[in-house]
């Protein structure tokens, strides 16, 4: 299991795994004794917002980040990690019901094309004829005329209540953390090259949605989690 997740579980991970006969603490002794420690999600990657460019819609979600069934609430974000080459760009979009990535875009540059190509890739994996109910930050990128345009062409969107509160966008911003941690070594990201981080960063997010288990889904991935309730995986 360590070999398949790549250092990527905690001691609580490692116990859920089946076969695994020996206790949460004797295993975090074990993991203690051996160095291992994790590694705290950084915010230097993140994107600058600019100005305000186009008046503040209405925060739909309010900071309640929880979601009853897939489709209801998506958050999205653009972060920046360093590389050998510059700065790679990638956002996600993620399902709140239980943390699935439905779609990802990217970009070499700091630039509007990721969040520009997201409102379309994440909409093809909706209900024929359903909304997209995505929330992100005030960043400039999701302010811009175009990008408004983009998402009254497939449904609302929810932006922070005000610039530079990062909570109202807590959630994205914690995944966002975490997917630069667990898929790149943070000491090693600017031994790769952009397209290489980025393709690391795919590679992380197929495995976060069919194998990465979590504790609030019953210590199952959210492809396996939905799988067992019937619900789209």
């Amino acid at each position: 299991m360590a070999a398949a997740s790549k250092g990527r579980y905690g001691c609580r991970g490692i116990k859920a795994a089946p076969g695994t006969g020996v206790s949460e603490k004797a295993i975090g002794r074990i993991m203690a004794g051996d160095g291992l420690v994790a590694h705290v999600p950084d915010v230097a990657g993140a994107v600058p917002t600019g100005g305000e460019t186009t008046p503040a819609p209405g925060n739909l979600i309010a900071r309640d980040f929880t979601a009853e069934r897939p489709d209801e609430k998506r958050l999205t974000d653009i972060t920046g990690t360093k590389t050998a080459d510059g700065k790679a760009h990638p956002s996600p979009v993620i399902d709140r019901h239980d943390g699935k990535t439905v779609a990802c875009t990217a970009g070499h540059g700091p630039d509007a094309r990721p969040a520009d190509t997201m409102p379309e890739k994440a909409a093809a994996t909706l209900p024929e004829d359903a909304h997209l109910p995505a929330h992100s930050d005030r960043g400039r990128r999701h302010r811009r005329p175009g990008w408004l345009e983009l998402l009254e062409r497939f449904g609302p969107t929810g932006l922070t209540g005000a610039k530079g509160r990062s909570p109202d966008d807590a959630a994205a911003e914690g995944f966002l953390g975490g997917t630069k941690v667990e898929s790149v070594h943070p000491e090693r990201r600017e031994e790769y090259t952009r397209g290489e981080v980025l393709a690391l960063i795919d590679e992380y997010i197929h495995w976060h949605n069919h194998d990465r288990i979590k504790q609030s889904l019953g210590w199952m991935s959210p492809v396996q989690y939905r799988l067992r309730h019937g619900l789209t995986a």
